[in-house]
């Protein structure tokens, strides 16, 4: 789910909400496993959170809800909008991440109510960052196996993250 206007990272190049959701939806055709929801692009407003877990919390009230996010953010949880709500609504599911050590992590949750449920997960280190991606993009750099074929030729026809890549 791509954020609509996101309130903590602003990004220079942003090419906008319609197209970071077409990219999402490009990233995951053909399998049936994901689903890309619209949910915060179609929502006027900044993209909090909170908000998105209680429209999907009345629109699937049946079903638990999973906010996974890594460590680092994990540790900043307290400066979100409403950080105990968000926990109250979803089970926070953390994955380690390099440079932000467990201790870190729960000395920041243990000052949020609800944040004792949070459940830590291992998972494989991927080397592969958004902002990587778009720095490359920039530079003309390839972002083959990267990102999906049909997200590399979207970002090259539209021009999108200032750059066209090479083939």
């Amino acid at each position: 789910m791509p954020a609509g206007q996101p309130p903590h990272k602003p990004l220079d190049d942003d090419p906008g909400a319609e197209h970071r959701l077409e990219l999402c939806r490009r990233a995951v055709a053909g399998d049936p496993r994901f689903e890309v929801s619209d949910l915060e692009v179609v929502r006027e407003g900044l993209s909090y959170t909170v908000d998105t877990l209680r429209s999907l919390h009345s629109q699937l009230p049946d079903s638990e809800l999973f906010l996974i996010v890594g460590g680092d953010v994990a540790a900043g949880l307290h400066t979100w909008r409403e950080p105990e709500q968000v926990l109250s609504l979803a089970t926070l599911a953390v994955a380690k991440r390099r440079g932000t050590p467990r201790k870190s992590i729960d000395e920041a949750l243990a000052g949020l109510h609800g944040g004792e449920r949070a459940e830590f997960f291992q998972m494989p280190r991927i080397g592969i960052s958004s902002t990587d991606v778009r720095r490359r993009v920039q530079m003309q750099e390839p972002i083959t196996y990267l990102v999906p074929a049909s997200v590399a030729s979207y970002i090259d026809e539209r021009r999108l993250y200032g750059g066209r890549t090479p083939s």
